[in-house]
């Protein structure tokens, strides 16, 4: 299932038109007759369906790798500067840093979007292995630090009205859950009180919601503000002039703290379903990894020799629609058949053409009596086993 789709019933997933017969065109979905489905008692958890729930809400694409980091050294890093952030839910919520082969870029994943979003605030920031490696640039303040992006599939969620509260002033929420509407203020000089944060930004239009980061221990606060103005139409005017704006020896870096597919309301999930209906295909247009299901079980990955006569087999089927130059088939890890991937096979061509037409040519086809389902996969994703 996609990210969000976990818990959803085979009913709902099959009206939302995503999973359509091997080799068929996606249906357009009957959102009516999903509505009627969700609204049906079930076992089907209706949070599963909130995009917020995804694990794509929880990870982080990064660029511009210092040469020496490690996983290790980059979940550390953000463990050290979110921890104890009065915005951040749990605590060492960098969970796995996956570094690309080729070191040019990285998987990052979070326990909770909310950390996630605090995360993607810290975009332009500075490891110590940048500095390290700068040398005599680092004395003139040249030093290029991170580089911090959403995954291309993520879906900007739409808060739910208790998710705000009305504990500021003038009723201002002090809460800012992730939203398209959520903006982010970086590089606030730490000496500014948050009455001065929020004079600032009011000069834009009145506000929603507003938080200024602070250590939960010291009350001191990290120069970062995320806040949500009531009327959406004051966002650009106050991104272009907040942005680059000096204040002491700072200039404040505003952006939209969500970055994704901007999404309508999801209460019932029908917006989140027909969104991803919708947008799936485009997200990975002209990948050049095919994803196959019900090829393979885990008890046939778990025997080497029958492992690698599978391998050798999809191998000889496959290349015959064009080069591969890499395959993936994860096999069972620390006594579990349900480790991430087991079951699914990746294949990588040389050109976006061959991965069309192995696509569809192999979707529908028969394998040990299994039908083939085929589907892109997302290249990033693959380099880094992020299955």
């Amino acid at each position: 299932m996609p990210p969000g789709y976990e818990n959803v019933t085979a009913e709902q997933a099959k009206l939302s038109g995503m999973f359509p017969l091997p080799g068929a065109p996606r249906a357009q979905m009957d959102a009516q007759k999903l509505q009627a489905f969700i609204n049906q008692p079930s076992n089907a958890d209706k949070s599963a369906l909130k995009p917020q729930t995804a694990r794509q809400a929880k990870r982080l694409f990064l660029n511009n790798l210092p040469a020496t980091a490690t996983d290790q050294s980059v979940a550390n890093w953000f463990n050290l500067h979110l921890n104890g952030l009065n915005v951040v839910v749990t605590n060492d919520s960098c969970i796995s840093v996956n570094i690309s082969v080729d070191r040019g870029f990285a998987l990052v994943e979070f326990k909770a979007p909310e950390d996630t979003t605090m995360a993607l605030a810290l975009d332009g920031e500075t490891m110590e292995e940048h500095m390290a490696e700068a040398n005599g640039d680092a004395m003139n303040g040249q030093v290029s630090g991170l580089q911090i992006s959403r995954p291309k599939d993520y879906i900007v969620p739409t808060p739910e009205a208790d998710q705000y509260n009305t504990n500021g002033e003038n009723g201002i929420s002090t809460v800012v859950p992730d939203s398209k509407g959520k903006i982010s203020v970086s590089h606030i000089p730490p000496y500014l009180e948050e009455a001065q944060v929020i004079e600032l930004v009011q000069a834009f239009g009145e506000l929603k919601a507003f938080t200024l980061v602070k250590d939960n221990t010291t009350d001191e606060s990290r120069g970062i503000a995320f806040l949500e103005y009531a009327n959406p139409d004051s966002n650009p005017i106050a991104v272009e002039g907040l942005n680059g704006m000096e204040i002491g020896d700072q200039h404040l870096k505003t952006s939209m703290a969500s970055i994704g597919i901007a999404q309508a309301p999801a209460e019932m999930g029908v917006s989140a379903m027909t969104m991803l209906a919708g947008t799936e295909a485009s997200a990975t247009e002209g990948s050049r990894v095919v994803q196959l299901l019900n090829m393979v079980t885990p008890e046939e990955l778990i025997d080497n020799d029958d492992y690698e006569e599978i391998c050798e087999d999809i191998m000889e089927e496959c290349q015959k629609y064009g080069k591969i130059t890499e395959m993936k088939i994860p096999r069972p890890a620390g006594g579990s058949r349900q480790s991430n991937g087991v079951g699914k096979i990746f294949l990588k061509y040389a050109d976006t053409s061959s991965a069309k037409t192995a696509l569809q040519s192999l979707a529908g086809r028969k394998f040990a009596d299994r039908t083939v389902v085929s589907t892109y996969f997302d290249e990033a994703s693959f380099e880094v086993n992020a299955w």
